[in-house]
Parts: structure tokens; sequence; C-alpha cells
């Protein structure tokens, strides 16, 4: 048989086998995907609200001519906002991801209206897809609050353009450009109470920072009935305080960037909290390279938290991270959904970020990078105390899970890059 007749006989043959063994695995996935969410919504309709968790009070700390307080419960935080904006005086600027319609944020809106009524400009920024489900009443304001609904729809979605596809994750609160309010929380009951997150409290000089990414932010969005806002300059300028912001944009990523450089500085501790953690080639063997040369690496992370199908697909690396030395927690009893790490007592970041890469290499985020010894040591009992709940992930632990589990793991593992 000639050569040109076998390969006229198996052509269409290959791209028929090709073609059903993309939809068999496209199939898998799916169902892999259908049977963790099911299963995942059964646990949640008989699941009662979590019981209450340690927290660690908010008490502030003094860094580069600012005091920076961390607050690890929401309804302590949700408390310094509301005063702050009730305090306000010029401006309060506005800025989050989700905005429930519930008490908790009906009382948000009714202070920044208030305080637009009395006078002070009111600047809100809310993403469109993480409030798809808020009542269209609940998101409108008066005119007198200059509103800006950061699209549903963005061109990129389709192009797969980075710098036209990203979501705006950011929370920032700024008032009278002395008090800032940045980190995890969105706003809602249910964040209130129930979850763990991580939020800071800027007064100072440092304020600009969130300040100024404001006003960024607000100005390369903002439609022709928007004002413009005024870009004023930082008054000082100390880096031990510094505002790392992802802008897709502009393909600036500098957060990815400032944890890979704090793992490879490290030399006797790395202490990383984070609801969703899956890492990217570069994240992950910056990681265990610290592991390699010694360092105490611990990753703590909620057991279930809301996204079953992250979970699943976080689990895929699971293998690797305890293999290569660095433990992990898994938080118990509550959705962790704090962003935040401290390396070596001396360096710490708390902001918005995910270790994940619709957050590192793709959405709208602000971290703070702080340079303090005083804020490593309290980040540092934080953490000790976000361990007395949770548990160790050991290796045999691991090494015993199911046929399926592993199946589902290894199906699930190529959608990371849809998280």
């Amino acid at each position: 048989m000639k050569l040109s007749t076998v390969r006229y006989w198996l052509r269409p043959r290959v791209r028929r086998t090709v073609k059903w063994g993309v939809l068999g695995l496209a199939g898998a996935q799916l169902a892999a995907a259908t049977t963790v969410w099911g299963v995942d919504t059964l646990r949640k309709r008989r699941q009662s609200p979590g019981d209450e968790f340690p927290r660690t009070d908010p008490v502030g700390v003094g860094v580069a001519d600012s005091e920076l307080t961390v607050y690890t419960y929401g309804e302590h935080v949700y408390a310094a906002m509301l005063e702050a904006i009730r305090g306000a005086r010029e401006y309060v600027f506005f800025e989050t991801f989700i905005w429930k319609d519930d008490a908790v944020g009906e009382e948000f809106k009714r202070e920044l209206v208030a305080a637009a009524d009395r006078g002070v400009q009111v600047y809100v920024v809310f993403d469109s897809w993480g409030n798809l489900v808020v009542p269209p009443p609940f998101k409108r304001f008066p005119d007198s609050v200059h509103t800006l609904k950061f699209p549903l729809w963005r061109p990129g979605l389709l192009t797969l353009n980075m710098r036209k596809s990203g979501r705006d994750h950011r929370k920032i609160l700024v008032v009278d450009g002395e008090t800032g309010f940045v980190g995890g929380y969105n706003i809602g009951e249910l964040y209130a109470t129930q979850w763990r997150d991580t939020h800071l409290r800027v007064e100072g000089p440092a304020v600009w920072e969130l300040d100024n990414a404001f006003v960024d932010f607000w100005n390369a969005h903002r439609k022709p009935h928007h004002p413009e806002l005024e870009d004023r300059g930082a008054h000082s300028w100390d880096s031990r305080i510094r505002a790392a912001r992802n802008s897709p944009s502009s393909m600036l990523f500098p957060v990815r960037g400032a944890y890979i450089d704090a793992m490879d500085r490290a030399r006797r501790h790395v202490l990383i909290t984070q609801g969703y953690f899956i890492p990217d080639p570069e994240f992950l063997e910056a990681m265990l390279g610290a592991a390699r040369r010694g360092v105490d690496v611990r990753v703590l992370i909620p057991e279930v938290s809301n996204h079953v199908l992250a979970d699943w697909v976080a689990r895929s690396f699971y293998d690797r991270i305890l293999r290569g030395g660095v433990s992990i927690w898994l938080y118990q009893g509550a959705m962790v959904h704090a962003k935040t790490a401290t390396v070596d007592g001396r360096w710490t970041t708390i902001g918005t970020t995910n270790i994940d890469r619709m957050s590192m290499l793709g959405n709208f985020e602000i971290n703070l990078e702080i340079h303090d010894r005083d804020l490593a040591a309290h980040m540092e009992q934080v953490f000790a105390t976000d361990l007395t709940n949770a548990r160790p992930l050991t290796i045999e632990e691991w090494e015993r899970r199911s046929f399926l589990a592993r199946v589902g793991e290894a199906l699930l593992h190529p959608l990371r890059w849809l998280f």
C-alpha cells in the first residue's frame, strides 16, 4: 500500500479520534464539576451557620508617622468604617466588589447618601458582576452621590484581551484623605459575623496610597458625566508603606511580584492566609524554594470555601506542596477570606488579592506592603490565633484519599486558569 494511501486512510480516523477524545475529556470534566457542585449544594442546605471563631482584637500600630489597625471581625471593621463616613467633612471615596442589599448594606448606603446630603462629595464604585444578583433598586443612588458602576460586559471577555476583561475586585474606603480602609471584606451581613477576613485601617500620611489608588481608577474609568478627580500627589514619601496595585488595563501586576520577592528573601518563616489558593508555577516555585532553604512556610486556607470548584482545583496542588515541605492548615467552621502574608517578622501584605490567576493576573486589585517589625509581630499573633481554629493536613492523610478524589483532582486541574 502506498504511503499516500495510508495517509489518506488515517487522516479522517485521527481527526475523529482527537475530536472524540477532546469531547470525552470535556464531558468528564463537566461531570466532575457537576458532581462536586451538587454535593456541595446539598451540604450547604444542611449546614447551620458556623460557630463563633477566635479573633484578634484590633490594635493600633505606629508605622511611618501613620497608625495602622488590623481588623479580623466584620462587625468591628464595619463599625469603624461607618463612624468614619459619619464624620466626613469634605469627601468620601467608597469602592467595593460585593455590596449586599441586606441590613448592613442598607446602613452603608444610608450613611453615604446622608453624607452627600450634608454637602460631602461622595464617590462610589462597585462591580456590576459582583452585584449581579443584587436587585436593581438598591444599586440606584440620588444624583448627589457620584456613582460608577464598573460594567458587567467588557469587550475583552470574548477576545480574551486581558486589558479589557478584568473585574474590579478592590475594597477601599477613604475619608477626607485622613482615614482609609482596605482589605478582604465585602459589604453584607454574612461577612459581618460568619466569615473570618482581614481589613486594615490607615490613619495619617499613608492614607495617600489608598486615596491615590481610588483617584487613578476613577479617572481611568469614569464616563463623560462623571467629574474628574484631582491628582494631588503625595505630601510625603515613605517606602515602609506602599500600595501594590494590579491593573490589567495597564498590564501591571505588582502584587504577584511582591509576594515572590518576599519569599525569595525569606530566611525564617512565611505565613500566608488565603481564601482561595491556586498558585501559578512561578509563585509555587518561590514558595517551594523557600521551603528547600529550611524556611518554615505555612499556608492557612478554609477546609471548605464558598467556591467548591476552586477548592477542588486547589487540591490538585496539595501533593506537590506537602511533599515540598510546605505545611497546609485547614480553617474550621467558617470561611476564611483574608488575603494576607507576613515574612520573617519584617514584611507584611494586607489587601484584596487572592493567590489565583484571576486576582494575580486578571482583576483590579490592591494590597498594601508594610515593612515594619511591630506590625509583622501583630500579624504573627493573628496567624497564631487562627491556627487554634485550624488543623494541619499531613502527607499521610493526603495519601489516604480515595481513588475517586484523585480522579476528580486530575480532571479539574486544567480548570485552574478559570480561577
